[in-house]
C-alpha cells in the first residue's frame, strides 16, 4: 500500500504536467514550442547534426590536410565533413541557423533534403534561403503557424508597403506596390478574399495615397470605406465613367514627367527621371491605388451596347496596367474567376498583373487562371485549400516563386473605423471629385420603449 501511495503521489503531478503540455500543444502551440518543443528540437539538432548531414548526403570528403592531422593526433576514423554550422537562434515559432556549404555543394542540395531534416529534428517544416554565395539559412518552424495566425510584433514596412498575411515559414507577407505594382486576387465565396482586401485598405489608409474603388456588387464590399476613398463606382455604368478619368490622370502625369525631362545642359543627373518617383517631392503627384472587386462584372454583357462599353473599359484597364506604374497608379484586381472566357482582352489584362494570390476556388481551372502561367506546381497547392480554413491562399509572382499564406481576421467594422479615423488624409485630386463618395451621417440612436432606466416610484 505504501508503494501504491508513493506511486500515486509521484504520478499525479506527472500526469497533470503531461496533460498540461498536451493542452498547450493543441491550443497554445507558441507557448508549447517555447517551453517544451524548442528545447527538445535544439538538443536533437546538436546531438545528431553530423550524422543527419551524412545520412542526407550533405557531407563531403575531408581535405588531405585534415586527414593527415586526424591520423597524426588520433587513431579514430576520418569522417566526412558536414557543412559548418553557425549559432542556433531560437524564435517564437522555431529555430534559425546558418550553414556554410562545403566546396562543391549548392543550396539546392540542402533544399532537396529539407523533408529529411524536418523528420530528423522533429519540427513542422524546414525552409532554406540563400544568404550569400556559399551560405544558406535554415528556418525551422516548430508548429503550423497558419492554423491560428499571429502576425509578428515587429514588421519592417514603409511607404506603399502593407503586411497583409503570414507565410507558412512564419515570415510576414508584405504587399509592396513599388516592387509588384499590379496584382490579381482570386477566391470563391467565403474563401477570405474580402479579408485580404480589408487588410490592404486598412494598411494604405494611414498613408499619403489616393484610394479608388470599383465595386460592382452595389458597393457592399468597399462602400463602408467611403470616408477614405477618393472615388467609388458601384456599377458598370459608373465604372465606365471613372476609368477614362483615371486614364486621363495617368496621361497628365506623363506630361508632367515629360516636361521635367525637357532639361537644360548642366542639369544634375539626379533630376532626370522617367517616372513620378524621380520628381521632386514638391512636384510629385500622390500615388493612386485602384481596387476592382468582382472584375467579371465589368466583362458581362447583355446587348451590343454593353459589348462596346465592355471593350472600352477593358482597353482602359489594360492601359492602366501597362503604363500606370511609372505614373504612380497601381491596380488591385479581385474576382472569383478570371480567364479567356470572360471575353476579349481578359488574357492580356491578366498578363500585366505581376502578383497573384489564389484563395480557395471551386475548380482547378480557376487555380490555373491565377497560377498556371507563373508557377504550375502551385496549382495543386491552391486546389488543396480546405473550406474550413478561410483566408488560406497561395501567393506567387511572375518570378516563379510561391508560398502558402493566411490572412488574419479583420472585421469590416474595424476597417471602416480605420478609414474614418484617416478620412482627413484623402488627397485633393480635382479630376476625381465628381466620383467622391457621399459619406452618410449615421442616424441618432432610437431609444426603444422600456430600454431606458425607469425611475423607481418610491424614490421619486
Amino acid at each position: 500500500m505504501s508503494d501504491l501511495a508513493t506511486l500515486l503521489e509521484v504520478g499525479g503531478p506527472v500526469a497533470a504536467l503531461g496533460g498540461g503540455a498536451a493542452y498547450a500543444r493543441a491550443n497554445h502551440p507558441g507557448l508549447y514550442w517555447s517551453a517544451v518543443g524548442g528545447p527538445i528540437s535544439t538538443v536533437r539538432l546538436l546531438s545528431s547534426y553530423a550524422s543527419v548531414m551524412e545520412a542526407c548526403g550533405l557531407t563531403v570528403a575531408p581535405s588531405r590536410l585534415r586527414v593527415l592531422a586526424v591520423k597524426a593526433t588520433t587513431r579514430r576514423e576520418v569522417r566526412p565533413v558536414p557543412p559548418r554550422r553557425g549559432l542556433i537562434r531560437p524564435t517564437s515559432t522555431g529555430l534559425r541557423l546558418r550553414l556554410r556549404l562545403a566546396p562543391g555543394q549548392e543550396p539546392a542540395d540542402v533544399t532537396a533534403s529539407a523533408e529529411r531534416l524536418r523528420h530528423a529534428w522533429g519540427v513542422h517544416a524546414v525552409y532554406v534561403s540563400t544568404v550569400k554565395p556559399g551560405v544558406v539559412e535554415l528556418r525551422l518552424v516548430g508548429f503550423d503557424v497558419l492554423r491560428k495566425v499571429r502576425m509578428p510584433r515587429k514588421i519592417e514596412g514603409g511607404f506603399l508597403q502593407v503586411p497583409v498575411a503570414l507565410r507558412e515559414d512564419a515570415m510576414p507577407l508584405v504587399r509592396d506596390y513599388r516592387a509588384v505594382p499590379h496584382q490579381l486576387t482570386l477566391g470563391a465565396t467565403l474563401s477570405g478574399k474580402s479579408m485580404y482586401l480589408r487588410h490592404l485598405v486598412s494598411g494604405l489608409a494611414p498613408q499619403d495615397v489616393a484610394l479608388v474603388a470599383i465595386d460592382c456588387k452595389r458597393g457592399v464590399e468597399l462602400a463602408p470605406f467611403a470616408s477614405r476613398l477618393s472615388a467609388l463606382a458601384t456599377d458598370p455604368d459608373e465604372a465606365a465613367e471613372l476609368l477614362p478619368v483615371l486614364v486621363k490622370e495617368m496621361e497628365d502625369r506623363y506630361d508632367l514627367i515629360k516636361a521635367r525631362q525637357g532639361i537644360a545642359p548642366g542639369t544634375p543627373d539626379e533630376e532626370i527621371t522617367s517616372d513620378v518617383w524621380g520628381l521632386p517631392e514638391s512636384e510629385r503627384p500622390v500615388p493612386v491605388v485602384l481596387f476592382v472587386d468582382e472584375v467579371a462584372e465589368l466583362f458581362l454583357t447583355a446587348t451590343r451596347k454593353d459589348e462596346e462599353r465592355r471593350d472600352e473599359m477593358v482597353t482602359q484597364l489594360i492601359r492602366l496596367a501597362q503604363l500606370g506604374r511609372a505614373a504612380g497608379i497601381y491596380l488591385e484586381v479581385c474576382g472569383q474567376r478570371f480567364g479567356a472566357e470572360l471575353g476579349k482582352g481578359a488574357t492580356m489584362l491578366r498578363a500585366q498583373l505581376t502578383g497573384r494570390v489564389c484563395h480557395r476556388v471551386n475548380d482547378e481551372a480557376s487555380a490555373k487562371m491565377a497560377l498556371g502561367d507563373i508557377a504550375p506546381e502551385a496549382v495543386l497547392a491552391a486546389c488543396a485549400i480546405p473550406a474550413e480554413r478561410p483566408g488560406l491562399a497561395v501567393a506567387g509572382d511572375t518570378s516563379g516563386g510561391w508560398s502558402r499564406i493566411r490572412t488574419p481576421y479583420l472585421s469590416l467594422g474595424d476597417t471602416a473605423d480605420v478609414c474614418g479615423q484617416t478620412a482627413h488624409l484623402v488627397p485633393d485630386l480635382p479630376s476625381l471629385k465628381p466620383f467622391l463618395p457621399c459619406v452618410p451621417v449615421p442616424p441618432p440612436p432610437v431609444e426603444r420603449p422600456g430600454s431606458g432606466v425607469q425611475p423607481h416610484p418610491l424614490t421619486d
